[in-house]
């Protein structure tokens, strides 16, 4: 039995890895009796699922048709963060300079040593989603298509598995763009650019999302000259402009072109290079790249799953319809992750996957609309963000109250050279209830916790500006903020009576 996902380069770490996640000399269980919980797609939503329902005593199978630990493991989230620390080590010493230290013989990247460290570490990391683990969790691992072929069954390998209940985390896959030309040219997306062993002198990257935005960075760090297309009038559409114009900054210092409002994009083969032809802002642009990485566009995973034949509807862009709760319409069948959500985060798939096993096995009543789910693009600075944005705000007639802390007035980012950030934190107008953030800072995927803590928990901007935090730290920022919350409070009469009362007690 074979993936259909070709590893490449196929050295030593990429075997490895293949040998946890899709061993080719794996044998099916032979199924017995009906299941409590099958699970199709052993993503990180199908792979919590799998093991959370088999902790608590349920019978489970776990179907997977490619490779176990899904995008996240395999051309996600691990190998993309293995080669953006290689960039920033590599920008940490050419700005070495900024702090007294001098590398004589300027920056040398190996480009194809950081590749291999990358597919090391991800097979040292591959053996948790291993399809031996979740057999020694107890679980029936079945590789291979897995079809439903009624309200109740699927069918795999020629096997039929009936159960209970049933999950769908099948996830998402890259998706090419309506650009014409780009299916007469060869051009990477996030499945096949982690399998490059040399740095491409010229690189064009199409959508100035998250994915475009954290390797457009990396690889002109590396050393590739970059540039970047994105429809919208800025970087990063999702988020606030102001947050999106520093990264942008960030971005054009470490060399990338960036070209907004891209119209008529054109893509054609021009002998072993791609030749790109664009409108932004009224200009003409043609560039000739070596490379061509297509970061936009997503589509879920539903094809040759019989959702038909068990009564699940869909939608060819959208994915499996599911309510609140995540059930299908089939109420037998829940689904979690990209599969189903508008969040398509590695944390967000887990924490669906819980909801599912709570409502699933144990006649739950969780909400996905329940949870408040944070989210990071990994560019240097990282931009991190949680609950509603002033856009956002605006649009659903929320009256905000937004407090803001430059990191230029944070003594650590100061000393670390990394004042180029910010902490905005939006509450409830006339109140200190959260009710959205953004951290603009070198480590704001490790900050934005608290204020997700915060919002989770309802713990107000008052009681963050009274937490005792270390100083001399970056998250002090946060802190800040609630004093700025504070010092709203000390209102002209409250002055007034504080005078009054001193002048009489002295």
């Amino acid at each position: 039995m074979t993936s259909s996902v070709e590893l490449q380069p196929y050295d030593e770490h990429n075997r490895k890895l293949e040998a946890n996640v899709h061993p080719s000399d794996w044998r099916n269980p032979t199924p017995s009796g009906r299941y409590n919980l099958v699970v199709v797609g052993a993503g990180t939503a199908g792979l919590v699922a799998a093991a959370g329902a088999a902790g608590l005593g349920a019978k489970v199978a776990l179907i997977e048709r490619n490779l176990m630990g899904g995008d996240c493991l395999n051309v996600g989230c691990v190998p993309s963060k293995g080669i953006i620390s290689a960039a920033r080590a590599a920008a940490a010493v050419r700005h070495a300079g900024e702090f007294g230290i001098h590398v004589p013989d300027g920056v040398t990247v190996d480009f194809g040593a950081a590749m291999e460290r990358m597919r090391r570490l991800r097979a040292s990391i591959a053996p948790h989603d291993s399809a031996a683990r979740f057999r020694d969790l107890g679980i029936d691992v079945f590789l291979g298509d897995g079809r439903f072929s009624g309200r109740d069954t699927v069918t795999v390998d020629g096997q039929m598995l009936m159960f209970s209940k049933a999950v769908i985390a099948t996830g998402a896959r890259a998706a090419a763009p309506p650009i014409p030309g780009l299916d007469t040219v060869r051009y990477l997306t996030n499945e096949s650019v982690f399998s490059l062993t040399e740095l491409p002198p010229r690189l064009a990257v199409i959508g100035a999302g998250p994915i475009g935005c954290e390797l457009a960075q990396a690889f002109a760090r590396f050393g590739s000259e970059v540039t970047l297309f994105e429809a919208a009038s800025g970087i990063l559409p999702r988020e606030d402009r102001d947050v999106a114009e520093i990264v942008q900054a960030a971005l054009e210092k470490d060399g990338v072109r960036i070209l907004c409002g891209a119209k008529g994009t054109q893509v054609s083969s021009r002998g072993d290079n791609i030749g790109i032809t664009v409108t932004c802002d009224g200009q003409d642009h043609d560039i000739e790249v070596d490379e061509l990485l297509v970061a936009v566009g997503r589509a879920p995973n539903v094809d040759r799953l019989g959702l038909e034949e068990a009564g699940v509807e869909y939608d060819a862009k959208a994915g499996v319809t599911v309510d609140d709760r995540l059930r299908t319409t089939n109420p037998k069948i829940f689904a979690a992750g990209d599969i189903c959500s508008q969040y398509k985060f590695t944390h967000a798939a887990d924490f669906m996957a819980r909801i599912v096993i709570h409502n699933a096995l144990f006649f739950g009543r969780s909400k996905v609309s329940a949870l408040t789910i944070p989210w990071c693009t990994y560019t240097s600075p990282e931009v991190a963000h949680v609950g509603l944005s002033e856009q956002e705000a605006a649009s659903q007639g929320v009256a905000i109250d937004t407090y803001t802390q430059d990191f230029d007035h944070v003594d650590r980012a100061i000393l670390e050279g990394e004042t180029n950030g910010l902490v905005k934190v939006h509450v409830k107008k006339g109140t200190d209830r959260i009710v959205g953030g953004t951290i603009v800072a070198a480590h704001a995927g490790d900050m934005i916790g608290e204020l997700t803590m915060a919002m989770t928990h309802g713990l107000g901007l008052r009681q963050v500006g009274s937490t005792i935090h270390p100083y001399p730290t970056q998250a002090e920022a946060i802190r800040k903020t609630g004093d700025l919350y504070n010092r709203t409070r000390l209102t002209p009469l409250v002055k007034k009576l504080f005078g009054w009362w001193l002048s009489v007690t002295r």
